[in-house]
């Protein structure tokens, strides 16, 4: 048995009420001047600095692995949709550097939604006791196609100001729980939307 080494950062799959991600996001833009490489599955935060775009589109950047988050990207574009052809309807990575022009994201910002994201493989494994706690992000790099981003497990703890809460092991008959590359169920605990809360 052993789980596949597959990272593809966080993937919406439901909500803590225990429906099915039904594809809601907003849109949100990325400045030109924005160096950051940004892929499906990246997790983002409001970028203080740019405030929004010339059409009044918040702005975001990628998220450090601490701190509150505004959601994550789950559609890419290189021109503002719905007004000039997008090259691409079905790019998931902006590369690293400065752009010439404005790029937008669609992103998951709903507080309750529960998201599929594979754990780091070195340290300590997240065990069944810590479902309740919370824990940071690790970054990752994308592979060019995909967000590399996974689940911290050195964080762990019920402190408010974790990122992520754990709600589970995913229940699937290819993950199994405590081998390397498991994957997990989780929300956004500490949400620019939602003031994070203490783990259980």
């Amino acid at each position: 048995m052993s789980n596949q080494n597959r990272p593809s950062g966080l993937r919406p799959v439901g909500n803590i009420r225990g429906n099915n991600y039904n594809g809601s996001a907003r849109l949100y833009s990325i400045a030109a001047a924005n160096v950051n490489a940004f892929a499906m599955g990246d997790p983002v935060i409001t970028d203080g600095a740019v405030g929004a775009d010339s059409r009044g589109v918040p702005a975001i950047t990628i998220a450090p692995i601490t701190g509150p988050l505004r959601g994550v990207i789950v559609g890419l574009f290189d021109t503002y949709p719905g007004i000039a052809q997008v090259s691409d309807p079905n790019r998931t990575i902006r590369t690293s550097g400065a752009k010439t022009t404005v790029w937008y994201a669609m992103v998951c910002d709903d507080p309750d939604t529960l998201f599929e994201v594979q754990e780091i493989e070195t340290g300590t494994l997240l065990a069944l006791a810590d479902v309740g706690l919370n824990v940071n992000l690790v970054a990752g790099t994308n592979n060019g196609f995909i967000s590399g981003w996974l689940l911290g497990n050195t964080t762990e703890a019920v402190t408010a100001t974790l990122q992520m809460r754990v709600f589970g092991p995913v229940q699937r008959q290819d993950n199994f729980i405590g081998l390397p590359f498991q994957k997990w169920l989780v929300s956004i605990n500490a949400h620019e939307l939602n003031g994070g809360t203490a783990g259980l």
